[in-house]
Protein backbone atom coordinates (compact mmCIF):
# COMPACT_ATOMS: atom_id res chain seq x y z
CA UNK A 1 0.00 0.00 0.00
CA UNK A 2 1.14 3.53 -0.85
CA UNK A 3 -0.42 6.77 0.32
CA UNK A 4 0.63 9.72 -1.81
CA UNK A 5 1.69 12.73 0.28
CA UNK A 6 0.05 15.39 -1.91
CA UNK A 7 -3.47 16.59 -1.21
CA UNK A 8 -5.67 16.18 -4.28
CA UNK A 9 -7.30 19.43 -5.41
CA UNK A 10 -10.22 20.16 -7.67
CA UNK A 11 -11.56 23.39 -9.14
CA UNK A 12 -13.53 24.45 -6.06
CA UNK A 13 -10.42 24.18 -3.89
CA UNK A 14 -8.53 27.04 -5.57
CA UNK A 15 -8.79 30.49 -7.11
CA UNK A 16 -6.48 32.28 -9.51
CA UNK A 17 -4.73 35.10 -7.69
CA UNK A 18 -5.31 38.38 -9.62
CA UNK A 19 -2.11 39.85 -11.07
CA UNK A 20 -1.06 43.07 -12.75
CA UNK A 21 -2.62 43.26 -16.20
CA UNK A 22 -1.99 45.44 -19.24
CA UNK A 23 -5.00 44.00 -21.04
CA UNK A 24 -7.11 46.82 -22.51
CA UNK A 25 -9.98 44.68 -23.77
CA UNK A 26 -10.56 41.02 -22.91
CA UNK A 27 -12.39 40.55 -26.22
CA UNK A 28 -9.09 41.01 -28.07
CA UNK A 29 -7.35 38.22 -26.15
CA UNK A 30 -6.44 35.17 -28.22
CA UNK A 31 -7.97 31.87 -27.20
CA UNK A 32 -6.18 29.97 -29.97
CA UNK A 33 -4.76 26.66 -28.86
CA UNK A 34 -3.65 23.23 -30.04
CA UNK A 35 -5.80 20.12 -29.93
CA UNK A 36 -2.88 18.09 -31.29
CA UNK A 37 0.44 19.25 -32.76
CA UNK A 38 -1.24 19.42 -36.19
CA UNK A 39 -4.74 20.65 -35.30
CA UNK A 40 -5.29 24.22 -34.09
CA UNK A 41 -8.47 25.58 -32.52
CA UNK A 42 -9.61 29.17 -32.18
CA UNK A 43 -11.40 28.38 -28.91
CA UNK A 44 -10.14 25.78 -26.40
CA UNK A 45 -13.38 23.81 -26.25
CA UNK A 46 -14.16 20.26 -27.41
CA UNK A 47 -17.60 18.64 -27.25
CA UNK A 48 -17.53 15.24 -25.55
CA UNK A 49 -17.84 11.95 -27.39
CA UNK A 50 -21.10 11.08 -25.61
CA UNK A 51 -24.29 9.85 -27.28
CA UNK A 52 -26.33 12.64 -25.70
CA UNK A 53 -23.80 15.33 -26.66
CA UNK A 54 -22.02 14.95 -30.00
CA UNK A 55 -23.32 13.81 -33.32
CA UNK A 56 -23.05 15.66 -36.64
CA UNK A 57 -25.20 18.67 -35.70
CA UNK A 58 -23.14 19.43 -32.59
CA UNK A 59 -19.86 18.78 -34.43
CA UNK A 60 -20.82 21.24 -37.18
CA UNK A 61 -21.71 23.93 -34.64
CA UNK A 62 -18.51 23.36 -32.66
CA UNK A 63 -16.26 23.56 -35.73
CA UNK A 64 -17.98 26.72 -36.98
CA UNK A 65 -17.37 28.34 -33.58
CA UNK A 66 -13.66 27.51 -33.71
CA UNK A 67 -13.69 24.40 -31.53
CA UNK A 68 -14.23 20.77 -32.49
CA UNK A 69 -16.68 17.97 -31.79
CA UNK A 70 -15.89 14.28 -31.30
CA UNK A 71 -18.55 11.95 -32.73
CA UNK A 72 -19.30 9.19 -30.20
CA UNK A 73 -18.63 5.56 -31.07
CA UNK A 74 -21.82 3.95 -29.77
CA UNK A 75 -23.29 3.25 -33.20
CA UNK A 76 -22.52 0.93 -36.12
CA UNK A 77 -19.44 1.83 -38.18
CA UNK A 78 -21.54 2.79 -41.20
CA UNK A 79 -23.62 5.21 -39.14
CA UNK A 80 -20.58 6.86 -37.58
CA UNK A 81 -19.01 7.23 -41.03
CA UNK A 82 -22.23 8.88 -42.21
CA UNK A 83 -22.02 11.31 -39.27
CA UNK A 84 -18.47 12.28 -40.28
CA UNK A 85 -19.56 12.69 -43.91
CA UNK A 86 -22.35 15.08 -42.91
CA UNK A 87 -19.87 17.32 -41.12
CA UNK A 88 -17.46 17.26 -44.04
CA UNK A 89 -20.21 18.12 -46.54
CA UNK A 90 -21.65 20.91 -44.39
CA UNK A 91 -19.19 23.47 -45.65
CA UNK A 92 -16.31 23.72 -48.11
CA UNK A 93 -15.16 26.26 -50.69
CA UNK A 94 -14.76 23.51 -53.28
CA UNK A 95 -16.63 20.21 -53.06
CA UNK A 96 -14.08 17.77 -54.49
CA UNK A 97 -16.55 14.94 -55.03
CA UNK A 98 -19.93 16.48 -55.89
CA UNK A 99 -23.04 14.36 -55.52
CA UNK A 100 -24.17 13.23 -58.97
CA UNK A 101 -26.85 11.20 -60.72
CA UNK A 102 -27.38 10.20 -64.33
CA UNK A 103 -30.42 10.61 -66.58
CA UNK A 104 -31.22 6.94 -65.87
CA UNK A 105 -32.29 7.95 -62.35
CA UNK A 106 -35.73 9.08 -61.24
CA UNK A 107 -37.34 11.83 -59.17
CA UNK A 108 -37.55 9.31 -56.31
CA UNK A 109 -33.81 8.62 -56.53
CA UNK A 110 -33.03 12.34 -56.38
CA UNK A 111 -35.42 13.00 -53.51
CA UNK A 112 -33.96 10.13 -51.50
CA UNK A 113 -30.42 11.40 -52.10
CA UNK A 114 -31.41 14.90 -50.96
CA UNK A 115 -32.94 13.52 -47.75
CA UNK A 116 -29.94 11.28 -47.07
CA UNK A 117 -27.20 13.84 -47.68
CA UNK A 118 -28.90 17.19 -47.07
CA UNK A 119 -27.62 18.52 -50.38
CA UNK A 120 -29.47 21.36 -52.08
CA UNK A 121 -28.55 20.40 -55.62
CA UNK A 122 -27.45 17.41 -57.68
CA UNK A 123 -25.32 17.56 -60.84
CA UNK A 124 -26.56 15.27 -63.61
CA UNK A 125 -23.79 13.65 -65.66
CA UNK A 126 -23.43 11.06 -68.39
CA UNK A 127 -21.31 7.92 -68.16
CA UNK A 128 -18.15 9.87 -69.04
CA UNK A 129 -18.70 12.44 -66.23
CA UNK A 130 -19.70 15.19 -68.67
CA UNK A 131 -22.39 17.49 -67.27
CA UNK A 132 -25.82 17.27 -68.91
CA UNK A 133 -27.87 19.18 -66.33
CA UNK A 134 -28.48 20.10 -62.72
CA UNK A 135 -31.37 19.49 -60.32
CA UNK A 136 -32.12 21.58 -57.22
CA UNK A 137 -34.63 21.06 -54.43
CA UNK A 138 -36.87 23.61 -56.14
CA UNK A 139 -37.06 21.39 -59.22
CA UNK A 140 -38.26 18.50 -57.04
CA UNK A 141 -40.63 20.48 -54.83
CA UNK A 142 -43.97 19.84 -56.53
CA UNK A 143 -43.14 16.67 -58.45
CA UNK A 144 -45.45 13.91 -57.21
CA UNK A 145 -44.43 11.17 -59.68
CA UNK A 146 -41.50 9.39 -58.01
CA UNK A 147 -40.80 7.26 -61.11
CA UNK A 148 -40.53 10.21 -63.47
CA UNK A 149 -37.08 10.42 -65.18
CA UNK A 150 -34.79 13.05 -63.67
CA UNK A 151 -34.04 14.33 -67.16
CA UNK A 152 -37.62 15.64 -67.44
CA UNK A 153 -37.13 18.19 -64.63
CA UNK A 154 -33.44 19.02 -64.68
CA UNK A 155 -32.09 22.40 -65.79
CA UNK A 156 -30.14 21.80 -68.99
CA UNK A 157 -28.32 25.13 -69.17
CA UNK A 158 -25.47 24.87 -66.68
CA UNK A 159 -22.84 27.56 -66.13
CA UNK A 160 -19.40 26.09 -65.34
CA UNK A 161 -15.89 27.26 -64.48
CA UNK A 162 -12.34 25.80 -64.60
CA UNK A 163 -10.84 23.97 -61.56
CA UNK A 164 -8.50 26.85 -60.63
CA UNK A 165 -11.35 29.34 -60.14
CA UNK A 166 -10.69 31.66 -57.19
CA UNK A 167 -13.17 32.67 -54.50
CA UNK A 168 -13.55 36.15 -55.99
CA UNK A 169 -14.09 34.76 -59.50
CA UNK A 170 -16.68 32.29 -58.24
CA UNK A 171 -18.58 35.03 -56.41
CA UNK A 172 -18.69 37.11 -59.60
CA UNK A 173 -19.98 34.25 -61.77
CA UNK A 174 -22.63 33.23 -59.22
CA UNK A 175 -23.85 36.82 -58.91
CA UNK A 176 -23.74 37.58 -62.62
CA UNK A 177 -25.84 34.57 -63.60
CA UNK A 178 -28.01 34.52 -60.44
CA UNK A 179 -27.15 30.89 -59.72
CA UNK A 180 -26.35 29.02 -56.52
CA UNK A 181 -24.24 26.12 -57.89
CA UNK A 182 -21.09 26.42 -59.99
CA UNK A 183 -19.71 23.09 -61.29
CA UNK A 184 -15.98 22.99 -62.06
CA UNK A 185 -14.93 21.14 -65.21
CA UNK A 186 -11.55 20.17 -66.62
CA UNK A 187 -10.31 20.81 -70.16
CA UNK A 188 -12.21 17.77 -71.41
CA UNK A 189 -15.46 19.09 -69.88
CA UNK A 190 -15.60 16.48 -67.11
CA UNK A 191 -16.93 17.36 -63.66
CA UNK A 192 -14.10 17.73 -61.11
CA UNK A 193 -15.65 19.90 -58.38
CA UNK A 194 -18.45 22.18 -57.26
CA UNK A 195 -18.68 25.61 -55.63
CA UNK A 196 -21.92 26.67 -53.96
CA UNK A 197 -23.18 30.09 -52.92
CA UNK A 198 -24.15 28.68 -49.52
CA UNK A 199 -20.58 27.60 -48.78
CA UNK A 200 -19.16 30.98 -49.81
CA UNK A 201 -21.61 32.72 -47.49
CA UNK A 202 -20.59 30.42 -44.63
CA UNK A 203 -16.92 31.35 -45.06
CA UNK A 204 -17.82 34.95 -44.31
CA UNK A 205 -20.29 34.00 -41.58
CA UNK A 206 -17.88 31.75 -39.67
CA UNK A 207 -14.39 33.26 -40.11
CA UNK A 208 -12.93 31.38 -37.11
CA UNK A 209 -14.16 27.94 -38.15
CA UNK A 210 -11.89 24.96 -37.57
CA UNK A 211 -11.17 23.46 -41.00
CA UNK A 212 -9.02 20.82 -42.61
CA UNK A 213 -6.55 21.38 -45.44
CA UNK A 214 -9.35 21.09 -48.01
CA UNK A 215 -11.47 23.78 -46.40
CA UNK A 216 -13.96 21.38 -44.81
CA UNK A 217 -15.09 21.58 -41.19
CA UNK A 218 -12.88 19.60 -38.82
CA UNK A 219 -14.33 16.75 -36.78
CA UNK A 220 -13.03 13.96 -34.57
CA UNK A 221 -14.32 10.44 -34.00
CA UNK A 222 -14.13 8.09 -31.04
CA UNK A 223 -13.24 4.40 -31.25
CA UNK A 224 -12.93 1.57 -28.76
CA UNK A 225 -10.22 -1.02 -28.30
CA UNK A 226 -11.90 -4.34 -29.08
CA UNK A 227 -13.36 -6.29 -31.98
CA UNK A 228 -13.64 -4.43 -35.27
CA UNK A 229 -12.32 -1.11 -33.97
CA UNK A 230 -9.32 -1.05 -36.34
CA UNK A 231 -11.78 -1.45 -39.20
CA UNK A 232 -13.73 1.44 -37.66
CA UNK A 233 -10.57 3.58 -37.58
CA UNK A 234 -9.84 2.88 -41.25
CA UNK A 235 -13.38 3.76 -42.32
CA UNK A 236 -13.45 6.95 -40.24
CA UNK A 237 -10.14 8.19 -41.61
CA UNK A 238 -11.30 7.49 -45.17
CA UNK A 239 -14.46 9.48 -44.43
CA UNK A 240 -12.32 12.44 -43.40
CA UNK A 241 -12.07 12.28 -39.59
CA UNK A 242 -9.35 14.72 -38.54
CA UNK A 243 -8.48 12.89 -35.32
CA UNK A 244 -9.20 9.56 -33.70
CA UNK A 245 -10.01 9.44 -29.97
CA UNK A 246 -9.30 6.07 -28.41
CA UNK A 247 -12.09 6.16 -25.89
CA UNK A 248 -12.14 3.98 -22.78
CA UNK A 249 -12.69 4.93 -19.14
CA UNK A 250 -9.31 3.61 -17.94
CA UNK A 251 -6.86 4.73 -20.60
CA UNK A 252 -3.75 3.65 -18.72
CA UNK A 253 -4.29 0.03 -19.76
CA UNK A 254 -2.62 -2.52 -21.99
CA UNK A 255 -5.64 -2.61 -24.31
CA UNK A 256 -5.49 1.14 -24.94
CA UNK A 257 -1.72 1.24 -25.34
CA UNK A 258 -1.75 -1.62 -27.84
CA UNK A 259 -4.59 0.00 -29.76
CA UNK A 260 -2.74 3.32 -30.05
CA UNK A 261 0.41 1.53 -31.20
CA UNK A 262 -1.49 -0.42 -33.85
CA UNK A 263 -3.27 2.69 -35.15
CA UNK A 264 0.08 4.49 -35.33
CA UNK A 265 1.63 1.54 -37.19
CA UNK A 266 -1.16 1.20 -39.74
CA UNK A 267 -2.00 4.89 -40.13
CA UNK A 268 1.20 6.81 -39.42
CA UNK A 269 -0.29 10.22 -40.35
CA UNK A 270 -3.37 9.88 -38.15
CA UNK A 271 -3.82 12.32 -35.26
CA UNK A 272 -4.49 10.11 -32.23
CA UNK A 273 -5.90 11.24 -28.89
CA UNK A 274 -5.61 8.76 -26.03
CA UNK A 275 -7.35 8.63 -22.68
CA UNK A 276 -8.58 8.88 -20.13
CA UNK A 277 -5.75 9.03 -17.58
CA UNK A 278 -5.17 10.86 -14.31
CA UNK A 279 -1.45 10.38 -13.60
CA UNK A 280 1.87 11.46 -15.07
CA UNK A 281 2.94 7.85 -15.63
CA UNK A 282 -0.27 7.09 -17.51
CA UNK A 283 0.23 10.17 -19.65
CA UNK A 284 3.78 9.17 -20.53
CA UNK A 285 2.72 5.64 -21.45
CA UNK A 286 0.12 6.88 -23.92
CA UNK A 287 2.55 9.37 -25.43
CA UNK A 288 5.22 6.67 -25.77
CA UNK A 289 2.64 4.49 -27.55
CA UNK A 290 2.07 7.21 -30.13
CA UNK A 291 -0.66 9.55 -28.83
CA UNK A 292 -0.68 13.11 -30.23
CA UNK A 293 -2.79 14.35 -27.31
CA UNK A 294 -4.01 12.91 -24.03
CA UNK A 295 -7.40 13.23 -22.35
CA UNK A 296 -7.19 13.73 -18.59
CA UNK A 297 -9.98 12.95 -16.16
CA UNK A 298 -11.12 9.87 -14.25
CA UNK A 299 -14.39 10.16 -12.36
CA UNK A 300 -14.70 13.94 -12.67
CA UNK A 301 -17.68 14.14 -15.03
CA UNK A 302 -21.04 15.22 -13.65
CA UNK A 303 -22.72 11.99 -14.75
CA UNK A 304 -19.78 9.73 -13.77
CA UNK A 305 -19.79 7.73 -10.51
CA UNK A 306 -16.53 5.82 -11.03
CA UNK A 307 -15.07 7.27 -7.83
CA UNK A 308 -18.09 6.04 -5.86
CA UNK A 309 -18.36 2.60 -7.49
CA UNK A 310 -14.67 1.80 -8.01
CA UNK A 311 -13.09 4.10 -5.43
CA UNK A 312 -10.64 5.24 -8.13
CA UNK A 313 -9.71 8.63 -9.55
CA UNK A 314 -7.74 11.81 -8.91
CA UNK A 315 -9.31 15.21 -8.18
CA UNK A 316 -9.33 16.96 -11.52
CA UNK A 317 -7.12 20.01 -10.92
CA UNK A 318 -4.33 17.88 -9.44
CA UNK A 319 -4.67 15.41 -12.33
CA UNK A 320 -4.34 18.20 -14.91
CA UNK A 321 -1.27 19.69 -13.21
CA UNK A 322 0.48 16.33 -12.94
CA UNK A 323 -0.39 15.11 -16.43
CA UNK A 324 0.43 18.44 -18.10
CA UNK A 325 3.95 18.41 -16.64
CA UNK A 326 4.55 14.97 -18.14
CA UNK A 327 3.04 15.96 -21.49
CA UNK A 328 4.89 19.27 -21.69
CA UNK A 329 8.24 17.48 -21.75
CA UNK A 330 7.11 15.65 -24.90
CA UNK A 331 5.44 18.79 -26.39
CA UNK A 332 2.10 17.01 -26.41
CA UNK A 333 -1.17 18.81 -25.52
CA UNK A 334 -3.59 17.52 -22.91
CA UNK A 335 -7.37 17.90 -22.84
CA UNK A 336 -9.13 18.36 -19.49
CA UNK A 337 -12.16 16.07 -19.65
CA UNK A 338 -14.74 16.45 -16.91
CA UNK A 339 -15.56 18.63 -13.93
CA UNK A 340 -16.07 21.90 -15.82
CA UNK A 341 -19.38 23.39 -14.63
CA UNK A 342 -18.82 27.02 -15.53
CA UNK A 343 -16.34 29.23 -17.35
CA UNK A 344 -14.24 29.77 -14.20
CA UNK A 345 -13.53 26.02 -14.05
CA UNK A 346 -12.38 26.12 -17.67
CA UNK A 347 -10.02 29.02 -16.87
CA UNK A 348 -8.52 27.04 -13.98
CA UNK A 349 -8.10 23.93 -16.16
CA UNK A 350 -6.30 25.94 -18.85
CA UNK A 351 -4.17 27.73 -16.26
CA UNK A 352 -3.21 24.35 -14.79
CA UNK A 353 -1.79 23.20 -18.12
CA UNK A 354 -4.62 21.94 -20.31
CA UNK A 355 -4.66 23.09 -23.92
CA UNK A 356 -8.41 22.55 -24.18
CA UNK A 357 -11.39 21.46 -22.11
CA UNK A 358 -13.85 18.76 -23.12
CA UNK A 359 -17.46 19.52 -22.18
CA UNK A 360 -20.35 17.12 -21.75
CA UNK A 361 -23.21 18.24 -19.50
CA UNK A 362 -22.66 21.94 -20.26
CA UNK A 363 -23.43 21.22 -23.94
CA UNK A 364 -25.94 18.40 -23.47
CA UNK A 365 -28.73 20.90 -22.84
CA UNK A 366 -28.32 22.75 -26.14
CA UNK A 367 -30.40 22.57 -29.31
CA UNK A 368 -27.62 20.78 -31.19
CA UNK A 369 -27.25 17.84 -28.79
CA UNK A 370 -29.04 14.59 -29.76
CA UNK A 371 -30.53 14.12 -26.26
CA UNK A 372 -34.29 13.95 -25.81
CA UNK A 373 -36.16 17.08 -24.69
CA UNK A 374 -38.42 16.82 -21.64
CA UNK A 375 -40.48 19.11 -19.39
CA UNK A 376 -40.48 18.85 -15.60
CA UNK A 377 -42.44 21.18 -13.31
CA UNK A 378 -42.78 23.72 -16.09
CA UNK A 379 -39.07 23.79 -16.97
CA UNK A 380 -37.42 22.31 -20.05
CA UNK A 381 -34.59 19.79 -19.82
CA UNK A 382 -32.64 17.47 -22.09
CA UNK A 383 -31.55 13.97 -21.20
CA UNK A 384 -27.86 13.34 -20.52
CA UNK A 385 -26.30 10.03 -19.60
CA UNK A 386 -22.87 8.80 -18.68
CA UNK A 387 -21.45 6.41 -21.25
CA UNK A 388 -20.92 3.82 -18.50
CA UNK A 389 -24.52 4.13 -17.30
CA UNK A 390 -27.08 1.36 -17.66
CA UNK A 391 -29.19 3.52 -19.97
CA UNK A 392 -26.26 4.20 -22.30
CA UNK A 393 -25.36 0.51 -22.34
CA UNK A 394 -28.91 -0.52 -23.23
CA UNK A 395 -29.08 2.16 -25.94
CA UNK A 396 -25.79 0.95 -27.40
CA UNK A 397 -27.04 -2.64 -27.53
CA UNK A 398 -30.21 -1.53 -29.31
CA UNK A 399 -28.20 0.44 -31.87
CA UNK A 400 -26.01 -2.58 -32.48
CA UNK A 401 -29.05 -4.76 -33.16
CA UNK A 402 -29.44 -6.45 -29.78
CA UNK A 403 -33.22 -6.24 -29.59
CA UNK A 404 -33.42 -8.71 -26.70
CA UNK A 405 -31.68 -7.91 -23.44
CA UNK A 406 -32.24 -10.34 -20.59
CA UNK A 407 -33.07 -9.38 -17.03
CA UNK A 408 -29.92 -11.23 -15.97
CA UNK A 409 -27.78 -9.02 -18.20
CA UNK A 410 -29.35 -5.92 -16.68
CA UNK A 411 -28.80 -7.14 -13.11
CA UNK A 412 -25.18 -8.12 -13.77
CA UNK A 413 -24.20 -4.77 -15.32
CA UNK A 414 -22.13 -2.62 -12.95
CA UNK A 415 -22.91 0.98 -13.79
CA UNK A 416 -20.28 3.72 -13.40
CA UNK A 417 -22.52 6.48 -14.76
CA UNK A 418 -25.98 7.88 -14.27
CA UNK A 419 -28.85 9.12 -16.42
CA UNK A 420 -29.78 12.71 -15.70
CA UNK A 421 -31.71 15.76 -16.87
CA UNK A 422 -29.77 18.94 -17.67
CA UNK A 423 -31.41 22.37 -18.05
CA UNK A 424 -32.23 23.41 -21.60
CA UNK A 425 -29.71 26.12 -22.57
CA UNK A 426 -30.65 27.21 -26.09
CA UNK A 427 -28.17 27.16 -28.96
CA UNK A 428 -24.62 25.96 -28.48
CA UNK A 429 -23.42 29.24 -30.00
CA UNK A 430 -24.92 31.16 -27.07
CA UNK A 431 -23.34 28.82 -24.53
CA UNK A 432 -19.93 29.04 -26.20
CA UNK A 433 -20.06 32.84 -26.32
CA UNK A 434 -20.52 32.95 -22.55
CA UNK A 435 -17.82 30.35 -21.92
CA UNK A 436 -15.25 32.00 -24.17
CA UNK A 437 -16.04 35.41 -22.70
CA UNK A 438 -15.48 33.98 -19.22
CA UNK A 439 -12.19 32.42 -20.29
CA UNK A 440 -11.00 35.73 -21.73
CA UNK A 441 -12.02 37.50 -18.53
CA UNK A 442 -10.04 34.99 -16.47
CA UNK A 443 -7.03 35.49 -18.72
CA UNK A 444 -7.21 39.24 -18.15
CA UNK A 445 -7.08 38.79 -14.35
CA UNK A 446 -3.76 36.95 -14.78
CA UNK A 447 -2.44 39.51 -17.27
CA UNK A 448 -2.31 36.81 -19.97
CA UNK A 449 -2.76 37.48 -23.69
CA UNK A 450 -2.81 33.81 -24.72
CA UNK A 451 -3.57 30.36 -23.33
CA UNK A 452 0.15 29.56 -23.08
CA UNK A 453 0.80 32.80 -21.21
CA UNK A 454 -2.07 32.01 -18.84
CA UNK A 455 -0.43 28.73 -17.91
CA UNK A 456 2.97 30.41 -17.48
CA UNK A 457 1.65 33.26 -15.30
CA UNK A 458 -1.02 31.47 -13.27
CA UNK A 459 -0.80 31.63 -9.49
CA UNK A 460 -3.28 29.48 -7.58
CA UNK A 461 -4.37 30.16 -4.03
CA UNK A 462 -6.04 27.39 -2.04
CA UNK A 463 -9.23 28.23 -0.18
CA UNK A 464 -11.49 26.74 2.47
CA UNK A 465 -15.16 25.94 2.24
CA UNK A 466 -15.83 29.42 3.62
CA UNK A 467 -13.86 30.88 0.71
CA UNK A 468 -15.96 28.89 -1.74
CA UNK A 469 -19.14 30.14 -0.06
CA UNK A 470 -17.82 33.70 -0.24
CA UNK A 471 -17.18 33.19 -3.97
CA UNK A 472 -20.87 32.66 -4.62
CA UNK A 473 -23.67 35.20 -4.50
CA UNK A 474 -24.48 35.49 -0.80
CA UNK A 475 -26.56 37.47 1.69
CA UNK A 476 -28.91 38.58 -1.08
CA UNK A 477 -32.06 37.26 -2.73
CA UNK A 478 -30.95 36.26 -6.21
CA UNK A 479 -33.49 37.31 -8.84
Amino acid sequence: MIILPELGLTFDDVLLAPQHSDVESRRKLSTQTRLTPKISLQIPIVSANMDTVTESEMAIAMARAGGIGIIHRFMPIEQQVQQIARVKKAESFVVDEPITLTTDHTIGDARGLVEETGTGGIVIVDKTKHIVGIVTTRDLLFEGNESKPIGDVMQRKVFTAPPNTTLEQAEKILHEHRIEKLPLVDEQGRLVGLITLKDIMKIAQYPNATKDARGRLAVGAAVGVRGKELERVECLLKAGADCIVVDIAHGDSTLEIEMIREIRRRFPDAQIIGGNVATADGTRRLIDAGADAVKVGVGSGSICITRVVAGAGVPQLSAIIECSEAARAAKIPIIADGGVRQSGDAVKALAAGASAVMLGSLLAGTDESPGLMMTRKGHRYKVSQGMASLGANLARKRREGDAWITQEEIEEYVSEGVEAAVPYRGSVREVLMQLVGGIQSGMSYSGAHSIEELNAKAVFVRMTGAGLKESMAHDVEVL
